[in-house]
């Protein structure tokens, strides 16, 4: 019996965490699981952090993304380029420290605003050739030309 009075416990705190059934439902299509865990910061494009030491290693920080980032609704479009560089330091544990209480030293080489990745689009790079092909595609002969 109290087992099911923690399995029931337990769905309350998910109910409660995710803000009601509806809250629930979106946040199980969109991220494939559910979790609930403290809130350990905001960046500053809206992507909130969690961590929760109850889960093992490597499962116990996780990210939860902005519906809208730079203009474009980012509801079920995530990508793992989302998040900012000093928050990646803390989500794949090269610190235990996160940004909000130790922030990081600024370098010249991070980026100011977020840029997508642009691959699998029309408007992926391409790098181009500078040199001769070594092998030429077949091109059949007309019919007009013999």
């Amino acid at each position: 019996m109290a087992e099911y009075v923690q399995v029931f416990r337990r769905a309350l705190a998910q109910l409660g965490g995710h803000g009601g059934i509806r809250g629930v439902l979106v946040q199980l299509f969109r991220v494939n699981e559910l979790k609930t865990g403290t809130l350990v910061g905001v960046d500053k494009y809206g992507n909130k952090y969690y961590e929760d030491t109850r889960n093992f290693f490597g499962r116990h920080r996780w990210v939860i993304y902005t519906e809208e980032m730079n203009g474009k609704n980012t509801f079920w479009e995530v990508d793992g380029s989302m998040v900012p560089a000093e928050w990646h330091r803390w989500l794949h544990c090269m610190t235990d420290d996160p940004p909000t209480t130790h922030p990081p030293v600024p370098r010249k080489f991070l980026a100011e605003t977020h840029k997508f990745n642009l691959s699998g689009t029309s408007n992926q790079y391409v790098p181009y050739s500078t040199t001769r092909k070594k092998i030429h595609e077949w091109v059949p002969p007309k019919v007009g030309d013999q």
